[in-house]
């Protein structure tokens, strides 16, 4: 269940993520892949480009292991490394950038993702004992 829980804690902290670009666009991640999912069946050549597909991919796969009775291994980090990828660069353009807004936006979803390899990390360790 602990997986569960972690899986979904990843997807909803990736939504929180903050763009802002130019002088006065700034937008959440719910908001940007609202756009895309709107526009990936009107005109999906619009929105076909890795940092976009990768991340939603991600997402995806993080919803099929919360589906599963046990979380799949190899879906969740997939998962988590596909929007790893857009937050993990957002992360950086903050830290380049000294952006507070987008720095604090990216660090919920990257505790997360050090909580859930140290649950796969202490599984494996589990496993091995037995």
């Amino acid at each position: 269940m602990k997986g569960k829980i972690l899986n979904l804690l990843v997807i909803l902290t990736s939504l929180i993520g903050f763009l802002q670009w130019g002088k006065g666009n700034s937008m959440f991640l719910f908001q940007a892949e609202a756009e895309v999912l709107s526009k990936l069946f009107v005109s999906p050549m619009d929105v076909i480009h890795p940092l976009i597909m990768l991340p939603l991919l991600g997402q995806i796969l993080l919803l099929v292991t919360l589906i599963q009775k046990e979380p799949n291994k190899i879906l969740t980090l997939s998962g988590v490394c596909a929007l790893g990828l857009l937050l993990g660069l957002m992360f950086i353009v903050g830290l380049i950038d000294l952006n507070i807004k987008i720095l604090a936006s990216t660090i919920p979803f990257l505790i997360m993702v050090i909580l859930i390899f140290r649950h796969h990390k202490k599984n494996i360790n589990k496993k091995s004992y037995n």
